[in-house]
């Protein structure tokens, strides 16, 4: 049977706590300053501890240094509302979740309710940290760099807790994938997981969107509507770029954070809420909070656990893996059983991806339309470098009297600059096939070695057609 402990200085609210907790058929034990807690700690090692923050002789995060991080021992920290950002502290060092005095007997028995389940999650986390080493996937994550193997890394030691999570990344590197296996991992798999485009909803409908209406509330509002934060009680809220929410919704979005309470528009009714946030951005959110586009206060209560998305360019041979599980994905969709031609091959992991992930699924959809019905690989469509206009100097001059051969040289070398060195795509452009560009750079002498590599080179004029 699951055992808890209580420690505060206050014999009401142990009194209090230990009646809940009882009722959840668990078994307590209680004290009240650090020296009985771990005298309790030695006599039985509780599933779960409830611990105020201020205690008569030290804070209750110290309790931290007498559990054995191993033990899979829950922390649970109580604060007044002076010191709130305390608790938010504790979360970053471990701390499963946080109680705001006076308690809330029903966030505890929504803590208690995913409590016990805990132990089981960090074990399934577990096999799939040996999952990821042998087939490169974490959850709906795919990949082995060792650079999304640390967010692998960040997502197993936060998903567990209730500490809110800000992910940071470029448009198109994966934040709502990562938002949703942040879920699945959690305590809260088996509720909601809503994700909300905050730049995508009207400033004039967003509060609603987010909080729900009352009939009748404003012109066109002819039924009842439950917001975000209510369809989602018990789950997870992933709020997407957030440095486009009004300023004056994140006051309002701040206070749910505070107090787990919120009203539909058109009613001073308070509704309770128990929602995890997830929140994400494409933008530097320090800089968006200089700039006034996000509040500093929400900024700290959002960034309790950062978690960076590193951009597909610095994930290396990642790209092959994410684009050869598109193409099963589409195989097995259309009962096809295409492949990548060596050039495309070469063109996927040369090309930077400035559109991350998105950008490389949307290429592979597009190679496996345009091949032929009964083609076995797909087709070599050209790649979209930029959707900019042209940088100034993109155009050359060539003076009269210039030879045919140094005009074919300077126009060679400045195209596949301008196609930041993806010969593939400069060869498509210039209308001559990869291996006759490879010749004519091999030409070139040291032009051809300062720009590309000998061993593509090679491999070129071993393999590719005319």
């Amino acid at each position: 049977m699951p055992h808890v402990l209580i420690v505060d200085d206050d014999a009401g609210t142990r009194e209090a706590l230990s009646a809940i907790i009882g009722e959840d058929g668990l078994t307590t034990a209680t004290a009240g300053d650090l020296r009985e807690a771990r005298i309790q700690l030695v006599r039985q090692m509780p599933d779960v501890v409830f611990t105020d923050l201020k205690l008569p002789d030290g804070s209750g995060v110290d309790l931290f240094e007498d559990l054995d991080p191993r033990s899979g021992v829950e922390v649970i920290v109580i604060t007044g509302h002076a010191t709130v950002e305390s608790a938010v502290n504790a979360l970053k060092m471990g701390a499963t979740d946080y109680l705001v005095k006076p308690i809330n007997m029903q966030r505890v028995k929504a803590i208690l309710s995913r409590l016990p389940r805990a132990g089981d999650l960090k074990a399934e986390i577990g096999t799939l940290r040996g999952e990821l080493r042998r087939m490169g996937r974490f959850g709906l994550m795919l990949g082995n760099s060792p650079a999304i193997q640390e967010v692998y890394d960040q997502i197993g030691r936060v998903a567990p807790t209730a500490a809110s999570v800000m992910l940071v990344g470029e448009s198109g590197t994966g934040k709502e994938v990562a938002a949703q296996t942040l879920h699945e991992l959690s305590l809260r798999r088996k509720h909601a997981f809503l994700a909300v485009n905050c730049g995508a909803i009207s400033p004039n409908l967003i509060e609603s969107e987010m909080f729900g209406h009352e009939r009748g509330s404003f012109t066109g509002a002819d039924r009842q509507h439950k917001g975000y934060f209510e369809r989602a009680n018990g789950g997870t809220l992933f709020l997407d770029e957030i440095t486009e929410m009004p300023i004056e919704l994140q006051v309002k979005l701040l206070r749910v954070l505070e107090t787990g309470m919120f009203m539909r528009v058109g009613t001073t009714k308070e509704i309770e809420t128990d929602v995890r946030l997830i929140a994400a951005t494409n933008r530097d959110p320090e800089q968006a909070v200089l700039e006034g586009k996000l509040r500093l206060d929400l900024y700290h209560r959002l960034n309790v656990f950062p978690i960076s998305l590193p951009p597909l360019r610095e994930r290396g041979k990642d790209v092959e893996l994410l684009a050869q599980a598109f193409l099963d994905e589409l195989n097995e969709r259309h009962s096809t059983k295409k492949h990548f031609p060596a050039a495309v091959k070469e063109m996927l992991m040369t090309y930077p991806w400035p559109g991350n992930v998105r950008e490389l699924k949307n290429y592979v959809q597009r190679a496996h339309i345009m091949s032929g019905t009964d083609s076995d690989s797909t087709a070599t469509v050209p790649l979209q470098i930029t959707l900019s206009k042209p940088a100034a100097g993109t155009a050359i001059t060539i003076p009269f009297g210039t030879s045919l051969a140094e005009a074919d040289r300077q126009l060679i070398l400045a195209t596949l600059e301008q196609c930041g060195g993806v010969k593939t795509r400069a060869a498509e452009i210039l209308g001559i096939s990869l291996k006759t560009l490879y010749n004519r750079l091999v030409e070139y002498g040291n032009d051809a070695r300062e720009d590309g590599e000998a061993a593509d080179e090679a491999r070129a004029l071993r393999g590719a057609d005319v």
